[in-house]
């Protein structure tokens, strides 16, 4: 008789034994990730009937709904699934994951194909306002001056076009959100089924929508590729390469030097030169873009001097760069170093003796048993500062803002502008301040090419392979 093979359980209903298999934990995340969504569908329907019956009420109130919805519905669920109780050591940690991670990607992703920005936000325009008075079940009547120019409708004839009504006693306080059927002349009509209409409304004014407009944002930027997307990108990948090797050249070198044990004072010379280091970047950066100065900065007074003229650190562009990388090789050289003596204190003296009695100079030594002994250790440490500083907002921002400007480029985009500070820069500072779809899509790219690069390092680094074994 054939013996029957038992099914892997991939629920665990009932059993203190957790499933099994990558099913069984896919089931485990899905369950856990369910139980939270359901939680925060109870919390804001709640919050919703709360709102509506008090509007004092404050939107924070969706916290304390969600927290005690999530008690019963994970007492009900360890109830059915005993083994589920492990999971919850990570519910703190997967809510977190949820709220600043995932979230703030599906947002972002979300503007991108949005028109989001400091007029199209969901909100009435006030430059838009006019007086009303309320003529029938759902007619207005412009009153006094008021000209439906005024209201400046989007769409002909206000067809479908989102509108706020308020009553004199609500001034002050959002109204209520209406859609207009049609306009003509002084007499707008809403739309039907929208409730009833109160007499008491006096004043009307637009409100803006964030509508989907599809890859508009993305055509805006690749339309103007050649004023911000290529010259920041090149500059970002020269930026990220440059500073990384010359950190990686500078940092190898000190530390060769002061892992040579003859060498007097090198604990002095390391304490020194870690000081970089220990010092806070902010602070650091802030005392660059005093000494960089052009023309009271102590750099320009050191040459002066000699004989030298003042250089325009933070005005040229050119200089500019040349300041970042020197200003960024300054904060990233210890690393380095202190990277570099820590892998050498693995390799063996003995190495080094049978070199010399075999008559090895010392730059042989370094060329034959240094560097290849430091490629193992060094290559996940240059891979990930280059994905670093391909991202390094910090420097750019304190530095020089993303300037100086620079001719035929956009405003937002400037001569030492990285792809994230352009992104920044578009939302919140500039021209183009506040301008969320757009900077969205600028996420949306930066994002793409930051996974291409980790997707390369990790195969540079073997990371692949690994997980393979």
């Amino acid at each position: 008789m054939a013996m029957m093979t038992a099914k892997p359980d991939y629920f665990g209903i009932g059993s203190n034994k957790p499933p099994e298999g990558g099913a069984g934990v896919a089931f485990a995340i899905g369950l856990v990730l369910g139980i939270c969504a359901l939680g925060l569908l109870i919390g804001t329907i709640l919050t919703s009937a709360v709102i509506a019956a008090f509007p004092s009420v404050k939107a924070w109130i969706l916290l304390i709904f969600v927290v005690v919805a999530l008690i019963p519905l994970l007492l009900i669920a360890i109830r059915i699934f005993p083994w589920l109780i492990s999971w919850y050591y990570m519910l703190p940690a997967i809510i977190c994951l949820l709220a600043f991670t995932v979230y703030p990607i599906i947002m972002t992703f979300g503007y991108a194909f949005t028109n989001f920005n400091a007029q199209n936000n969901d909100r009435p325009d006030s430059t838009t306002e006019v007086s009303i008075k309320v003529t029938g079940a759902n007619t207005l009547e412009l009153t006094g001056d008021s000209k439906l120019e005024t209201l400046a409708c989007r769409q002909p004839g206000c067809v479908n076009e989102p509108i706020e009504l308020r009553s004199d006693a609500e001034l002050g306080r959002p109204g209520k959100t209406y859609y207009a059927l049609k306009a003509e002349g002084n007499i707008i009509t809403l739309a039907p089924n929208q409730g009833v209409l109160p007499t008491d409304y006096t004043r009307v004014r637009r409100i803006n929508p964030v509508a989907n407009i599809g890859f508009g944002n993305f055509t805006e930027i690749f339309s103007k590729s050649s004023k911000q997307l290529y010259p920041v990108l090149i500059w970002t990948v020269v930026f990220a390469l440059s500073t990384t090797l010359i950190n990686v050249i500078v940092g190898l070198l000190l530390g060769i030097l002061l892992n040579n044990k003859r060498l007097k004072f090198r604990n002095f010379y390391r304490s020194i030169l870690i000081l970089p280091w220990a010092v806070p970047g902010v602070i650091s950066i802030q005392l660059w873009v005093a000494l960089l100065n052009q023309n009271f900065g102590g750099l320009n007074r050191l040459l002066g001097l000699f004989g030298g003229l003042p250089i325009p650190w933070l005005t040229d562009p050119l200089w500019a760069k040349i300041a970042i990388l020197l200003v960024n090789l300054w904060l990233g050289f210890p690393y380095m170093m202190t990277a570099t003596l820590g892998a050498l204190s693995a390799i063996s003296d003995e190495l080094y003796e049978a070199a010399e009695m075999d008559g090895a100079t010392k730059l042989e030594q370094v060329q034959f048993i240094t560097l290849p002994m430091l490629q193992a250790a060094f290559t996940p440490i240059v891979l990930a500062t280059f994905a670093y500083n391909f991202n390094n907002f910090g420097i750019i921002y304190l530095l020089t803002r993303g300037g100086p400007a620079e001719e035929g480029r956009e405003s937002t985009a400037q001569a030492t502008d990285i792809l994230l500070s352009w992104g920044f820069n578009t939302a919140f500072t500039g021209a183009g301040a506040q301008a969320y779809g757009l900077a969205g899509a600028v996420s949306v790219i930066v994002g793409i090419l930051t996974v291409i690069i980790s997707i390369f390092n990790f195969r540079a680094a073997g990371v692949f392979k690994e997980a393979r074994k």
